[in-house]
């Protein structure tokens, strides 16, 4: 595309495809090949080009009446370091990052690097095709598992034997190309259908788990290279395992190399200081800008266009939604525009691809489309159900049965919004204890809560997520500086809920009426259980063809129970129980035919399938 037009789109708040013309590209001028590079810098009295092919020595910049500017220079190898040398109009003298850089050095360091993007050779054209003709996957099985790339496994060279506890943080961070080898078979054998990446745009601290960015088209350098990156979701796709990608478009990091008062003014934030940062110390992005709205889209729109992935996942929607994310505050108009703009491009360009909010506000449509008034996200996290079902597990099983509300809630508006259960990150952090260790009780008695938990989640209408570590039941909080306890399955009680997790991913990609009526209310009913304690809840699915009902009984409390179930008369027979001996429990599963009649261990559940 014509650069000229590109700059124009960019500027009037259309530039979706604004990597093509921005950062540095290969070029052919006045009859040579070399790189141009171009950068907006409207308030700079005056921009230098430095590199370590310029022995970091400045090389003038032309400017343009828009306030791009540019410069070509011949012979700039693949892999050379450079920066933007700022003149401000007060005289400062500041070295930036290039906001468009596709590639960037290992932090600390902080230069851009020159990386040819356009050249790697894709195998995933089958996957394509069908994302294609699979859309959204809303009547689809979708089992998500969220990960943060740099703790999931780490590397231990010339160690035996695997790492001690202590030695779990001293392991190098695997790379891109590792981490396919290790992680496609883990995932395909856990049953998920996607993997969820923690931001992968660069970012200078390890400890904001990406979402405090420099790099909005730069993929981390802490696991290698772009192309790395690429093998991973090409390898993904080729295993049939789709990739969704964590997107952080509310705010950015203030580390001077880095877009915070890029050129001495205000570029990518506003001049207004009390609309400037947020309170983690970040500074928010200025969606009055037309060419911020640009920056921002032309990052999402890059993302699916040359790494493939197949969603996004938009962090802190709340707090654009609302000022400073406070629901009794106004309407944040800016931000409320810059999702709807943008995500009605996205799904105008990519309408397979997936679009899911992060948001914990009452704000209505959020998953309807902007041509009807909604914010155009395809799945928004329910984080409501995910506080009322810790709540209620965290409770005494005595005081359960003054608390239905808490279990039963989530359907009384599950069907106002398109919605996925996520158990993600941040229930694992922060003295929030891990999700076993949010159960009430015992040690015996965390693990039959938490396997209950899983089976009324599995269960539940909706798409689900798991963070890493879930599936293992681990007892320590995730640190992103240690991998997780692979350890544990060497203990009988963490390898039999594994094998539990496992049994159930499998039920929720094989059995139908657990996916392909998800968003229905007419195949969802609550079950009478006449003559049960106020502990016992029971509800049925039922398959779009309506030969397939599934039904879930759950005991809370800690007593047996007899479940007297009057609507399942009939053939059914048990899919899983809780309480089977292969997953640690004691032993009370029902057999053969349950004609109405459901027997459970204390603490437990089951699901049951008619015919």
């Amino acid at each position: 595309m014509n650069p000229d037009m590109l700059i124009r789109q960019y500027l009037t708040g259309h530039g979706a495809k604004a990597y093509l013309a921005f950062g540095a590209h290969a070029a052919h001028k006045f009859g040579q090949d070399g790189t141009e590079f171009r950068v907006y810098a409207p308030y700079a009295a005056n921009m230098q080009l430095i590199g370590d092919f310029t022995d970091w020595e400045g090389w003038q910049m032309d400017r343009r009446d828009d306030g791009v500017w540019t410069i070509f220079c011949k012979d700039i190898s693949q892999g050379a370091l450079y920066k933007y040398r700022v003149t401000t109009q007060e005289g400062r003298v500041i070295d930036r990052a290039d906001p468009f850089a596709f590639h960037s050095e290992l932090r600390p360091s902080t230069a851009s690097v020159v990386y040819d993007i356009d050249h790697y050779h894709w195998n995933d054209g089958a996957w394509m095709a069908e994302r294609g003709r699979d859309y959204k996957k809303y009547n689809s099985p979708i089992s998500i598992y969220e990960l943060h790339a740099g703790s999931w496994q780490r590397d231990f060279e010339g160690k035996e034997n695997a790492p001690t506890p202590e030695e779990r943080e001293n392991g190098r961070m695997l790379t891109y190309r590792e981490l396919a080898d290790r992680l496609i078979p883990y995932v395909k054998e856990q049953g998920f259908s996607h993997i969820e990446l923690m931001p992968l745009t660069e970012h200078p601290f390890d400890g904001s788990w990406g979402y405090q960015a420099t790099g909005y088209f730069s993929a981390t350098s802490r696991y290698g290279d772009p192309y790395g990156l690429m093998e991973l979701v090409d390898r993904c796709h080729q295993a049939h395992i789709g990739v969704i990608l964590d997107v952080v478009p509310l705010h950015f990091v203030t580390d001077f190399f880095g877009l915070h008062q890029f050129d001495g003014g205000f570029v990518y934030e506003s001049a207004n200081e009390a609309d400037r940062y947020t309170e983690w110390g970040t500074v928010l992005f200025d969606y009055t800008k037309p060419h911020v709205l640009s920056f921002m889209k032309a990052s999402f729109d890059f993302w699916i266009n040359y790494y493939h992935v197949d969603g996004l996942r938009y962090d802190a929607v709340s707090q654009l939604i609302f000022q400073h994310g406070d629901p009794n505050a106004a309407e944040n108009d800016p931000g409320i525009w810059f999702l709807k703009s943008t995500n009605y491009y996205l799904q105008q360009t990519y309408p397979d691809v997936m679009l899911i909010a992060e948001d914990s506000s009452n704000y209505i449509k959020v998953t309807a489309a902007p041509q009807y008034g909604g914010l155009g996200f395809d799945y928004k996290w329910d984080l409501g159900w995910m506080n009322d079902t810790l709540e209620y597990l965290s409770l005494h099983p005595n005081d359960r049965m003054y608390s239905r509300h808490l279990l039963m809630f989530s359907m009384a508006y599950f069907y106002n919004d398109i919605f996925i259960l996520p158990l993600s990150h941040d229930e694992v952090v922060h003295g929030k204890h891990t999700i076993v260790d949010k159960m009430w009780g015992d040690y015996d008695q965390k693990f039959s809560q938490t396997r209950l938990l899983y089976l009324y989640m599995c269960a539940h209408p909706g798409k689900v997520l798991n963070f890493m570590g879930n599936e293992l039941a681990e007892f320590r909080e995730w640190d992103e500086n240690k991998e997780l306890g692979w350890n544990l399955m060497t203990y009988p009680v963490h390898d039999a809920f594994n094998h539990y997790c496992r049994r159930l991913h499998k039920i929720g990609l094989e059995q139908r009426a657990l996916y392909d009526t998800e968003y229905d209310p007419r195949a969802f009913r609550w079950l009478d259980t006449p003559g049960s304690p106020q502990t016992i809840f029971a509800f049925a699915r039922r398959s779009a063809d309506g030969q397939q009902t599934i039904a879930c009984v759950m005991n809370f409390g800690l007593n047996p129970a007899h479940v007297n179930l009057p609507a399942l008369t009939g053939q059914w027979h048990e899919l899983i129980n809780t309480d089977d001996q292969q997953y640690s429990g004691s032993g009370v599963v029902n057999e053969g035919n349950i004609n109405g009649h459901v027997k459970l261990a204390p603490l437990s559940g089951c699901l049951l399938c008619n015919g």
